[in-house]
């Protein structure tokens, strides 16, 4: 729908989406949610898990592991301070909305979380902002993975919203033991589907997708495994649609900020 345009635009939240990707037989999949319809962002919108930053997001008290917030602002094009707080949010949405944990007893590969059920009460508290990432890291031991992340895209929402969004893209594998429960009362449904699966309900009109969707869905259809997604260098721009009207239709103009 076509936002009825505003004076002035709404300044944008700073926010963070994952795109989880996990390899199967039948090829590559992604995890994707379709919100509740009555949400005021995106309601009935099938999206990628991911939300806005939380001030509590840029605590520098986070034990990490990975390349360091410095690196993440040089590839985000955006104050260090933020960049610690986006992949923050990353980590925290991501585990609040799937129960997919990027985080580990230490730096190494067998060290990453494979059994999230015992952090089942950390995560409900930290939907309700009970509790913080960096508080629910250090009561467990964990260490958070920012080297389980890479950086993929930014997306702004169009001006003429009401609500707006400078989304953060990141991409992750799934570790290995644990799976995506979609148990958010923000999702009506959840699932793991093939990026092409995803498209064809998209132009079927089985479901409904936003530009920042749909194009990361058509890139990631073209990688045959997780870590062949990870290993792309991409050259990170702020994306900023444009809707414009065409008689009776909405077009989508994409233009870089």
């Amino acid at each position: 729908m076509l936002a009825d345009p505003i004076a002035e635009p709404v300044p944008p939240k700073d926010a963070a989406t994952v795109v989880l990707l996990r390899d199967r037989a039948v090829g590559l999949e992604v995890f994707l949610q379709r919100r509740v319809a009555g949400m005021a962002f995106a309601g009935g919108m099938t999206v990628f898990p991911g939300g806005g930053v939380d001030e509590r997001d840029a605590d520098a008290s986070v034990r990490w592991a990975g390349p360091e917030p410095a690196r993440w602002a040089e590839w985000f094009r955006c104050p260090e301070r933020l960049a610690r707080a986006l992949v923050c949010a990353a980590v925290r949405e991501t585990f609040e909305e799937s129960g997919v944990l990027l985080a580990g007893r230490d730096a190494t590969d067998s060290g990453v979380v494979t059994d999230t059920a015992p952090y089942a009460p950390a995560r409900a508290a930290l939907v309700s902002r009970e509790l913080s990432l960096a508080g629910f890291l250090a009561d467990a031991g964990l260490t958070l993975r920012a080297d389980l992340l890479r950086p993929w895209s930014n997306w702004v929402t169009p001006k003429g919203e009401p609500r707006r969004y400078d989304a953060r893209f990141f991409v992750a594998a799934l570790p290995p033991g644990q799976d995506a429960d979609g148990a958010t009362t923000e999702a009506e449904s959840s699932g793991w589907r093939r990026p092409e699966e995803a498209l064809a309900d998209a132009r079927a009109g089985r479901s409904m997708l936003m530009p920042p969707t749909w194009v990361t869905l058509t890139e990631i259809a073209g990688f045959a495994t997780a870590a062949e997604a990870l290993a792309t260098r991409r050259e990170i721009e702020k994306v900023i649609p444009t809707l414009v009207r065409d008689g009776t239709e909405v077009r989508v103009v994409l233009e870089e900020a």
